[in-house]
This record gives structure tokens, C-alpha cells and sequence, in this order.
């Protein structure tokens, strides 16, 4: 969670390797390899900060996507500060 986003991996989601974001009343899917929205909407700037956020931390997203998969728990990632 950073800046009131709250960023979520579910285990044994479908594919392609994604996260979803909860900003206030908005919900999002980001596509992890892509580092595009999927579904859902996001004001402009939390949008910003989710996609810059998930550049800087997209291995461990990766990571975290098969440790989910395999109904394991995925490792914290630091914020955006």
C-alpha cells in the first residue's frame, strides 16, 4: 500500500501474470509483463504512480506471481516513497 493504493495478488489467478489496485471507489487489473491496465479504471495520476511503482518492481512482481500460483505466500514489495 502506498499513497492510499492498495496493490493485490490473489492465489491461483488467471493469466496473463497481473495485480489488482484498489484506489477509493476505483479498481483496477495491471498486466505485470506489460505494464498496461487490463480492467477497470483509475484516475490518471494513481494510474501513474501504480505503472511507475510496478517498473521499478517488476521482477518481484514476477516472483511474487509464481509464489501465487503455487499457493505460496508472495514476499512484501517496498512502496513508492
Amino acid at each position: 500500500m502506498f499513497y492510499g493504493i492498495v496493490v493485490q495478488m490473489f492465489y491461483r489467478d488467471h493469466s496473463p501474470p497481473h495485480f489488482h489496485v484498489r484506489y477509493g471507489e476505483y479498481k483496477a487489473v495491471i498486466d505485470v509483463r506489460k505494464l498496461a491496465l487490463m480492467d477497470g479504471r483509475l484516475p490518471r495520476r494513481a494510474l501513474q504512480l501504480v505503472l511507475d511503482w510496478a517498473e521499478l518492481h517488476q521482477a518481484e512482481l514476477m516472483e511474487d506471481w509464481m509464489l501465487c500460483q503455487e499457493m505460496q505466500a508472495p514476499k512484501p514489495i517496498a512502496p513508492l516513497e
